[in-house]
């Protein structure tokens, strides 16, 4: 197969590609069009994904922040020498128009986007269409969410990387102080997700919180905690850093990464921009999770908050460092393996965008509720 160069916007290769065939040779056009048609393309033989019963194409992201349902240059040009290699058509056929080819350097992200039924694929468009105008008055803070929530996508759907959520519990009365780290990552070994957890604190005797902030330092629910000295937390997170860097990028997962970073003074990495190729990249699973809400203001959702909406089961003991590392990682787990951003909030959450245009999720307030006597929150 031809080497990987650019993407066709699905409307060029489905309305136009077969009629610009047609008017050279009129007998391939419509073979052309036959094997791209809706139910035929989800097809367990389609020649696309043999054996596979759902069909692969690719969200796109433009400059404006406005998005393109595609096809890869890679399956188009296969498409071509399958069609003339079963004598389907006569001849390999024409390559679309070169200017409705995108370069990825003219799309902001690009990631992959899977239907299993013609129907779902028929009305993609329509949604993204509908979408796009919904995002034409949103400010620039939601466009750059939702950029960096479909290049997560596609980076993580590669599996070639690890993903480190890191928490940190501080004494409520110094927030310098740290009393506990969180640990949780990803990595994966072939197919095989790989997952850590971990747990470190001060002495259980020291810096005690619990007037403030919830006390749970001793309810850690992943394994046995481990008691370093204060000045020790430094060494556990550089260790862990050079370990996993050995999978390739290192990707470290925060919620409400500014407030962890600017206590401690860690070095912010970079954002992941594009698909970088290496180095130590930040992920907040905040900004995501304001993506996938189409919320335009700078607020940020609390991780219980954020685990109840996305309804994460068997949440428990937050406010301890280990547990939320660990909730964090499930967090970005469940988005960055969904579907893109605009169609996982309405399989999340139909029919909730608010009667006042934008991509604004609304809740009522019993779906917001977290209620207290479940014991899913602040312990026992």
């Amino acid at each position: 197969m031809a080497e990987l160069t650019g993407y066709y916007r699905w409307t060029d290769i489905w309305f136009n590609w077969y009629e610009a065939i047609s008017a050279v040779n009129p007998e391939d056009g419509p073979k052309v069009k036959s094997v791209l048609a809706h139910d035929a393309l989800v097809d367990v033989g389609h020649p696309l994904h043999p054996g596979v019963a759902e069909a692969q194409l690719f969200m796109g992201i433009l400059p404006n922040g406005q998005s393109r349902l595609l096809f890869s240059s890679k399956q188009v040009d296969y498409l071509r020498y399958w069609l003339h290699a079963m004598q389907i058509t006569k001849t390999r056929v024409p390559l679309p128009y070169s200017n409705c080819l995108l370069l990825p350097s003219e799309l902001k992200a690009v990631s992959p986007v899977y239907f299993k039924t013609g129907g779902e694929l028929r009305n993609a468009n329509k949604e993204i269409e509908k979408n796009n105008k919904r995002l034409k008055n949103s400010n620039s803070s939601l466009t750059a969410r939702r950029d960096t929530f479909e290049r997560v996508r596609n980076l993580y759907s590669q599996k070639k990387s690890s993903w480190v959520a890191i928490d940190f519990e501080e004494w409520e009365y110094d927030h310098t102080v740290i009393t506990e780290l969180g640990v949780s990552a990803l990595h994966w070994e072939g197919s095989a997700e790989v997952i850590e957890d971990a747990h470190y604190m001060i002495s259980a005797t020291e810096y005690r919180n619990g007037k403030y902030v919830a006390d749970n330092r001793t309810n850690y629910d992943f394994g046995e905690s481990q008691i370093i000295p204060r000045n020790g937390f430094l060494k556990v997170i550089t260790d862990t850093f050079e370990r996993l860097s050995a999978h390739g990028l290192l990707f470290l997962v925060f919620h409400d990464a500014n407030g962890d970073l600017n206590a401690h003074e860690i070095l912010v990495p970079p954002s992941p921009d594009r698909v970088p190729t290496a180095g130590m990249f930040l992920v907040d699973t905040s900004d995501l999770f304001a993506a996938l809400l189409g919320d335009e203001s700078f607020n940020r959702h609390k991780l219980e908050k954020v685990c109840h909406l996305l309804q994460i089961p068997k949440v428990r003991h937050l406010h301890n460092a280990g547990n939320d590392a660990h909730f964090t990682l499930e967090a970005l787990k469940l988005m960055a393996s969904g579907a893109p951003v605009d169609v996982q909030r309405e399989e999340r959450w139909p029919k909730h965008i608010g009667p006042r245009g934008g991509l604004q999720v609304e809740f009522t307030e019993e779906e917001e509720e977290i209620d207290d006597d479940m014991d899913l929150y602040y312990g026992e």
